[in-house]
């Protein structure tokens, strides 16, 4: 078995019988009943837990009149995220923006958690950014229907040209299918790719190149947050729209 991070033993310890009976009531019974939860999942729930503690600090220290450090940089991500959506969706974008700022600050943190020590790169697993494109592909077609109603949708997935639908719709439904794949494995080759040449680079010049990946992991790991919900956005628009 790999070397379990010290975290995902402490979740393996509190949780591991309740995750592993659970697994197995659902017809998926784990490799290793004692350790059933694995570091990429580990990882996630981390950056939630982060997630959730940032958010009652930030909630806490809110003020009109005197905002800190903290409220004024997420009042800045907070600007740039709603101004992307407003940009690519147009009018209604503001009801998207608590799912695009989630996938936005989910993705960055998973992306940045292997430049600390003793823990991962959760975005380094395809399991990990497939269950996130998954998410994005059930929430974009969630809000198709809602908009548009189950029929509406439908014709919505056929084109302009009722006389083309029998072409266009199952192109449509297979491109739909692709961009799941395609935002999945794009994060996951990105972030795993990275984190094997900075381990590669970093064992054979352990001195300077350690800043240089450091800086190059950071970059890509902004880059690709920001990618992941870029497109979605753009699938939220061509999913609500009144016309294909």
């Amino acid at each position: 078995m790999e070397h379990e991070i010290w975290f995902t033993a402490i979740l393996n310890k509190l949780l591991g019988g309740t995750v592993a009976s659970l697994l197995v009531k659902l017809g998926f019974p784990p490799a290793n009943p004692a350790h059933p939860i694995p570091d990429y999942v580990a990882m996630e729930v981390l950056v939630i837990l982060v997630m959730l503690i940032a958010l009652a600090v930030l909630r806490r220290q809110l003020s009109m009149e005197n905002p800190g450090k903290f409220q004024q940089i997420m009042e800045e991500v907070l600007q740039f995220i709603q101004n992307t959506a407003e940009e690519i969706i147009g009018h209604g974008a503001k009801r998207y923006v608590p799912m695009l700022g989630t996938l936005f600050m989910f993705v960055l943190l998973c992306n940045l958690l292997g430049l600390l020590p003793t823990l991962k790169t959760p975005t380094g697993n395809i399991y990990s950014t497939l269950g996130c494109a998954l998410a994005v592909f059930v929430y974009y077609n969630f809000h198709g229907v809602r908009e548009h109603g189950v029929v509406g949708y439908l014709k919505h997935l056929c084109g302009p040209m009722m006389w083309l639908a029998i072409l266009m719709f199952p192109i449509e439904v297979l491109s739909n299918v692709f961009r799941m794949l395609s935002l999945s494995v794009r994060l996951y080759a990105n972030m795993f790719a990275g984190d094997i040449l900075e381990q590669v680079f970093t064992s054979l010049v352990p001195v300077v190149v350690p800043a240089v990946f450091g800086a190059l992991h950071i970059f890509v790991s902004v880059l690709q947050a920001y990618i992941f919900m870029l497109l979605p956005a753009i699938y939220i628009s061509l999913a609500v729209s009144e016309e294909h």
